[in-house]
């Protein structure tokens, strides 16, 4: 334990907790509207936020959170009214985005591409205490956001339609779901990395779901899977000189084999348990009713 005695390490733990939280928190959402690839998407458009913070001589972080935060509204309105083109444009909207990190970086003076490596795959040394800070309000506005309103959020993520018609403001809230997963993705970069991210936002759903379906049940597990590879990435990628971003990943995959290996065989006697609960003659809304004739006697 005497990772614990570097103020670096101290620092990176706490990210780390907080993204393992906060990652999963989001991803549930995005996993049940069938957008797991957004935060890939949101990713790229925060490099520009990155290279335009260097550029400025300001914080990359809240740059970066700036940036993402509008490009996940224009990709909730692309989705809205680009019915047609709307995969074109959002191409688009990530390439742009990736390359407008690149150039600004490289515009900002001393700037060059190296320094966009501890953005894009994460780094333990580079975490700093107003990277730290940021990422406390930032996590602290997600998970308000994603507890809070968990009944509302889960309730247009199945079924916009049926939400729209109960009166709930589903716009305002698929909206608020983007700019949560904008924020999620800059609070993760400095861990995870911003092309990563989206595999910690995700898998730890897929692999809770192997377990459970039920959202709160979901919700905990996906968390618990979260942090737990989040600090063992961290302290793994400590003693092995590995990068923290790909082996948070690669871990939180191999999370998701583990369950899906314990799973299935459980699966499995569950359904022949039902099977065999179920009684041999024909079920009860089959059969037909016996009707009691005149006479007192059972008639068909």
């Amino acid at each position: 334990m005497e990772f614990l005695n570097y103020a670096f390490m101290q620092r990176a733990l706490l990210a780390a907790v907080l993204v393992g939280v906060t990652a999963p928190a989001v991803g549930i959402y995005l996993v049940q509207r069938r957008q797991a690839l957004m935060g890939d998407g949101i990713g790229h458009v925060a490099m520009t936020g990155v290279g335009l913070g260097f550029l400025l001589s300001t914080s990359p972080v809240w740059m970066a959170t700036a940036v993402s935060v509008l490009g996940a509204v224009l990709m909730e309105l692309i989705r809205w009214y680009g019915r047609t083109r709307g995969d074109i444009a959002l191409a688009m909207l990530f390439y742009g985005g990736m390359a407008g990190g690149v150039m600004l970086i490289n515009l900002a003076p001393g700037g060059s591409n190296a320094n966009l490596t501890s953005y894009l795959f994460g780094s333990l040394s580079t975490v700093s205490q107003s990277d730290v800070s940021a990422v406390c309000v930032l996590a602290a506005l997600v998970l308000i956001v994603t507890l809070g309103l968990r009944r509302q959020l889960f309730a247009v993520s199945q079924d916009e339609e049926f939400a729209r018609v109960t009166g709930l403001p589903v716009r305002a809230l698929n909206l608020l779901t983007a700019v949560t997963a904008a924020v999620t993705v800059t609070v993760a970069m400095r861990v995870v990395g911003l092309l990563l991210v989206s595999a910690l936002m995700v898998v730890p759903v897929a692999a809770a779901q192997q377990l459970s379906r039920s959202f709160a049940a979901t919700f905990a597990i996906a968390v618990a899977i979260g942090v737990t590879v989040t600090v063992g990435g961290t302290v793994t990628s400590y003693y092995q000189d590995v990068p923290p971003g790909a082996t948070i990943v690669l871990l939180t995959i191999a999370a998701f084999v583990a369950l899906t290996v314990l799973a299935t065989p459980l699966a499995r006697r569950r359904a022949r348990a039902a099977v065999a609960a179920q009684p041999t003659g024909d079920p009860a809304e089959c059969s037909i009713p016996a009707t009691r004739g005149a006479g007192g006697g059972v008639g068909v």
